[in-house]
């Protein structure tokens, strides 16, 4: 080709591939850090997320170790890689909605302090299909840390935590029982992108930034495979040989006349007041926060639960000036469960902090609870709960 016309192509080449760069930089979002922490929602699927794919003629016959509920075996052999994780949600009214809840397995709900209630939700078993934005995430109580322990090495997620000296002091327990080279997710020590703070998380309210931290189920997770905290606990055992599951239903029936359910933390503090409906139609009592449908933000479902339970124990506190809270974890009570549109009185047991919460009957048989979430309400012994 002569040099003149090579010269020419070259120079058209040069022309075409800048304008198809101007075009691409054109239709391409650039996003910063700051952008990146605002969209963690629509962020695309994980790989699993991507590669778990559930053929709508698979057998949902595999239970759930945490709460009974049925999957396939592709969710199975998914959840068995790992161990679940226990993640601190707040509540606080400027925290709300959630997200995340109506992916959980099972939810504990206590004063945290000062009145104002936290959750520890566990995320395993329905989790595995998507990845699930898990939000506002705060900081670990003492007895919070007390319940996850009874999960033999759940992956414990938090921001920080109470850290005063005295028996309210989280930080020091993790520390003192060796959590943090085995099971802790601290946002502390991983950070950004695992967790952002996401100050459009409620469609521009400005809420202050301890509201703000979001975390991902996969991006949890994807941190404790690179730490080998997969689904062997400290000692190498599978985490399921470690876990003694609760005894669930073969088949849930209504059979009951509990229609409504509702109870306080602490009297005067209705933004904490918590009431439930019966759904007779798919058997799940439905969540009301603060006289208002409790949803979660990630989808708008509301939160439903197969099994409400309320648990009662001592109360103690506040015990420091930021107004900590104790409860009694380890021993013996009473609780209310309800399922099926029924209530059952019960007595819950827990002999030491690694031993697993258990509901008997009057006569000391395991009681069958019916398979589904399982929300526990912690209230002191004194606490009215009406139905």
């Amino acid at each position: 080709m002569p040099k003149k016309s090579l010269l020419l192509a070259l120079v058209v080449y040069l022309l075409s591939a800048g304008a198809s760069y101007a075009v691409f930089l054109q239709l391409s979002p650039v996003v910063s850090q700051n952008q990146q922490t605002a969209t963690i929602a629509d962020s695309t699927p994980t790989a699993l997320g991507l590669l778990l794919q559930i053929d709508p003629n698979e057998a949902k016959d595999q239970a759930c170790p945490i709460n009974g509920a049925l999957y396939t075996q592709t969710e199975r052999d998914a959840w068995e890689q790992r161990r679940p994780l226990f993640v601190m949600i707040e509540n606080s009214p400027d925290a709300r909605p959630q997200s995340g809840l109506t992916r959980a397995d099972l939810v504990f709900e206590a004063v945290a302090e000062g009145g104002v209630t936290r959750y520890g939700a566990i995320f395993y078993c329905a989790a595995q299909v998507q990845d699930v934005t898990i939000a506002p995430v705060r900081s670990a109580r003492t007895y919070f840390v007390d319940w996850a322990s009874g999960f033999n090495f759940p992956l414990y997620v938090n921001v920080g935590g109470a850290n005063l000296p005295g028996p309210s002091n989280a930080l020091g327990q993790i520390r003192d029982y060796g959590w943090e080279m085995q099971n802790n997710l601290n946002q502390f020590s991983i950070g950004y992108p695992t967790f952002v703070r996401n100050n459009n998380r409620l469609d521009g309210k400005s809420v202050a930034t301890e509201h703000t931290m979001e975390t991902t189920s996969e991006g949890l997770w994807a941190v404790a495979e690179k730490r080998n905290w997969t689904n062997t606990d400290p000692k190498g055992n599978e985490w399921a040989d470690g876990f003694k599951p609760w005894k669930f239903e073969k088949a849930s029936t209504k059979s009951g006349s509990v229609t409504k359910i509702s109870y306080d933390f602490w009297s005067g503090y209705n933004q904490y007041s918590v009431s439930w409906d019966y759904d007779a139609q798919n058997n799940l009592f439905l969540r009301n926060l603060a006289g208002v449908e409790d949803l979660d933000l990630n989808n708008q479902e509301r939160i439903g639960a197969a099994n409400v339970v309320v648990l009662k124990t001592t109360e103690k506190g506040p015990i420091d000036e930021l107004k900590h809270m104790l409860y009694t974890t380890i021993g013996t009570g009473k609780a209310l469960i309800f399922k099926n549109g029924d209530v059952v009185e019960a007595n819950w047991s827990k002999p030491s902090r690694i031993s697993e919460l258990r509901f008997t009957d009057a006569k000391g048989n395991e009681i069958e609870m019916a398979r589904g979430l399982t929300w526990i309400s912690v209230v002191g012994l004194g606490n009215e709960v009406k139905y």
